[in-house]
């Protein structure tokens, strides 16, 4: 059986608008096996989210696109997405950069939301959930280090304790490939580098594949030894992390790549001194 966990070919996406049409995808193929860690580097509007909607089908691709394939399993093609994609999307954890949680719920509940696409829509409503199933939330959380805060209304975490909870509601799941959606631009630097750690290291723990949108590319080079770039709607890097020149990054960012550059000088002179990520609640 093939290693491939992801297979993405020709996506291509057209927005239209009143005015104009707008490229956001333009014929890209890409694979990643499982248990790579890869970063998704671009500039806004580079159809970084666009692509992450596309894998878990929530996100419909032109009618010329070719297939998108999740395990083994064709969750959109020719712009159609699969009958069973509910059923593919419960292999599949999503942690976003807004992090939808519920405020008005407790944690362990916003948790459990993520068995949704195992569940009908009158058991979510009603919130009917089996003491094996809290019981695997309760366990998603103490691996995030939240449990103690499992009966605490959502809306009293904070920042990195939210992408925590977001966190363990993929774990639940029992996902096999992670994507995350700029899962720290809505952080301070010290939460994004804790949350980062925290999410690259339960995905190594758990044998998952991870592909993550990110600006950072500071991050993007600590944390993924892998990186696929867009510009534009368009490939234009797919290789090791360390192989990313200011040839490159200039392409991605233009005129921004001096100040990348010196961002990623002061994240290294604040990794000399703390050479060591300690994750707190």
């Amino acid at each position: 059986m093939s290693n491939q966990m992801l297979s993405i070919d020709n996506a291509h996406k057209t927005f239209s608008g009143s005015e104009r049409k707008t490229i956001a995808l333009k014929n890209v193929s890409i694979s990643v096996n499982q248990g790579e860690t890869v970063a998704l580097l671009g500039a806004s509007g580079s159809g970084k989210s666009t692509l992450i909607r596309a894998i878990c089908g929530l996100e419909r691709l032109d009618s010329c696109s070719g297939a998108i394939t999740v395990n083994n399993q064709i969750i959109q093609i020719n712009g159609k997405t699969s009958e069973n994609v509910r059923e593919i999307r419960s292999s599949i954890g999503v942690i976003f950069q807004q992090f939808n949680l519920v405020n008005q719920l407790d944690v362990i509940t916003n948790v459990l939301i993520g068995l949704g696409p195992q569940k009908n829509i009158f058991q979510l409503v009603l919130r009917r959930f089996t003491m094996e199933e809290k019981a695997l939330a309760l366990d998603a959380l103490e691996k995030v280090g939240m449990v103690d805060y499992a009966y605490q209304r959502s809306s009293t975490l904070s920042g990195g304790q939210q992408q925590r909870v977001a966190i363990a509601r993929a774990l639940v799941k029992g996902s096999k490939l992670l994507l995350a959606d700029e899962p720290v631009a809505s952080l301070d630097p010290e939460s994004a580098r804790k949350v980062m750690d925290l999410i690259v290291n339960l995905s190594q723990q758990f044998g998952l594949t991870l592909v993550t949108s990110l600006h950072q590319v500071a991050i993007a080079r600590k944390f993924c030894n892998r990186t696929i770039a867009l510009n534009r709607g368009s490939l234009v890097f797919d290789g090791k992390t360390n192989d990313l020149s200011r040839e490159s990054l200039a392409n991605l960012y233009g005129s921004q790549v001096g100040d990348i550059e010196m961002d990623e000088e002061l994240s290294h002179s604040e990794e000399v001194k703390r050479p060591q990520l300690v994750l707190v609640n």
